[in-house]
């Protein structure tokens, strides 16, 4: 891909999303919908809140939970060779087998379930921000309005589990990186208004800062301050050009946020009151210093949580290049935490009410860019042999296998669903997974049917595609 042909597909991206929501801001009151039939009732629900752990920018599923045999490095090898670059690993369950380096998530794997055929969409050409624009709202872009987030949606559906807390809280990622903006595109609310957006929290060590007024302000003086913010407010986009209902629910955020700073339930955003034996547990890094902050904030009422490694392009799981010792780095940063994060819900008797979802936007392979059937052009030149450790490793994008591990919240323990093959290519053979599918199951969780919809320019937007999404009941006990 040229340089040129890559600008032109992330300006139709950014295009298409500007659009949406300027659409947006005209929307009015989003009204709830179900479809005429008994599918669409309401489940009940296994789960209150939900925390993503979010794996941003493509990790490979044969170097993490679906081993296939390991390859070591060895000069003037084949790509066509690599099957795992890592040994097989034992988990706490007999049938379930991890890489090595993931040792700590392997001991919690009995009480979780692992799905290994998540497929993503064809999406042609395949851009990181198209693919996670599809994960976090269900659709493909681009949209004619701006579709929520799922976190949104879950918001705005449940309302908040504690009036004081936030119902949706980012975690980890910014906006000031490269391809910033596509990622502010489904980082969004959409139509459903500004209060069920997301509080974003780039760093958790400094999340205490945001609430609280800054260091040495008086009390009447903040007053007075967001009594200014209040009239910036009224001079933004959404204030001069929105629909009423947009404009009293961006109010309605900033009343929230004001809301938080005076609550008890702030002290939970303040990482500096955990034990700090716990502290050093989670301590791997900005990762799992979120996955800390996200089991604090779940304590005080979060309804949905996301933590994400951060995606930012070349960097963390995007590996087009050093994809072993890159994977090296990435198992570190996240197998104490996330064990840990599943052990201390358990111990606090909260896990059986929180499903935690594990996933990334698709896979990784060191020959296939898409599928086998539906190859897109490459995007990494991948030598004929390998002669250096950097070319070692899954670097193409791979959408026809992916793994979503699944904790709490009602799914079966010690459960594996779906198979990928066994020789290359590592596709999905048994029990596919989609997008949709997978947010019926969270939402089946959740109580909430997968064929709800919202009316917005007098049409549903379902919160599944179409209100096609399935729950796979399988995945409950």
């Amino acid at each position: 891909m040229t340089a040129k042909t890559q600008q032109f597909s992330r300006r139709d991206f950014l295009k298409t999303a500007s659009a949406a929501t300027l659409s947006a801001l005209a929307a009015g009151y989003p009204r709830q919908l179900f479809a005429d039939d008994a599918v669409s009732k309401p489940s009940k629900a296994t789960a209150d809140s939900v925390i993503v752990l979010w794996m941003g920018g493509g990790m490979a599923h044969t170097e993490t939970f679906d081993p296939k045999g390991y390859t070591p490095f060895e000069k003037g090898m084949s790509p066509s060779k690599l099957f795992s670059t890592f040994p097989t690993i034992d988990t706490a369950v007999e049938n379930i087998k991890f890489t090595e380096g993931l040792e700590k998530i392997a001991a919690v794997m009995d009480r979780g379930t692992l799905i290994r055929s998540y497929t993503a969409g064809d999406l042609g050409f395949i851009l990181h921000s198209r693919h996670q624009y599809q994960w976090h709202t269900g659709y493909a872009p681009p949209q004619t309005v701006a579709a929520p987030h799922i976190g949104a949606v879950i918001a705005r559906t449940l309302g908040p589990l504690n009036p004081a807390v936030p119902a949706f809280i980012d975690i980890g990622q910014r906006f000031d990186v490269s391809e910033g903006e596509e990622l502010k595109a489904f980082h969004t609310a959409g139509f459903l208004g500004s209060e069920y957006g997301p509080f974003v929290i780039a760093n958790p060590e400094q999340a205490v800062q945001s609430v609280r007024p800054p260091a040495g302000m008086s009390p009447s003086r903040f007053e007075n301050r967001n009594k200014f913010y209040k009239k910036l407010v009224e001079q933004s986009p959404v204030a001069q050009y929105g629909s009423d209902f947009q404009k009293e629910s961006l109010l309605r955020s900033v009343d929230n946020a004001y809301r938080l700073l005076s609550s008890p339930a702030a002290k939970a955003f303040d990482l500096a009151l955990e034990p700090k034996d716990n502290y050093a547990r989670y301590n791997t890094g900005k990762f799992g210093l979120g996955c800390l902050l996200a089991r604090r904030l779940s304590e005080v009422g979060a309804r949905f949580i996301e933590v994400t490694t951060e995606y930012i392009p070349f960097l963390n799981w995007d590996t087009h290049e050093n994809g072993h010792t890159r994977m090296v780095d990435m198992k570190k940063q996240i197998d104490a935490p996330v064990s840990q994060l599943v052990r201390d819900l358990e111990e606090r008797g909260l896990l059986n009410r929180t499903l935690i979802v594990l996933a990334s936007e698709f896979s990784r392979d060191s020959l296939i860019e898409g599928k086998p059937e539906k190859k897109v052009k490459d995007q990494v030149t991948v030598p004929d042999k390998i002669e250096d450790l950097k070319n070692f490793g899954m670097h193409r994008h791979f959408t026809d296998a992916g793994c979503v591990l699944l904790f709490g919240g009602g799914v079966k323990k010690g459960y594996l669903h779906g198979k990928t093959a066994d020789a290359r290519p590592f596709k999905t053979v048994e029990k596919r997974v989609v997008i949709e599918d997978l947010h019926g199951s969270i939402f089946h969780a959740l109580g909430i049917s997968p064929k709800l919809a919202y009316e917005i320019e007098k049409r549903p937007f379902y919160v599944t595609r179409d209100g096609l999404g399935q729950p796979i009941t399988e995945l409950f006990g």
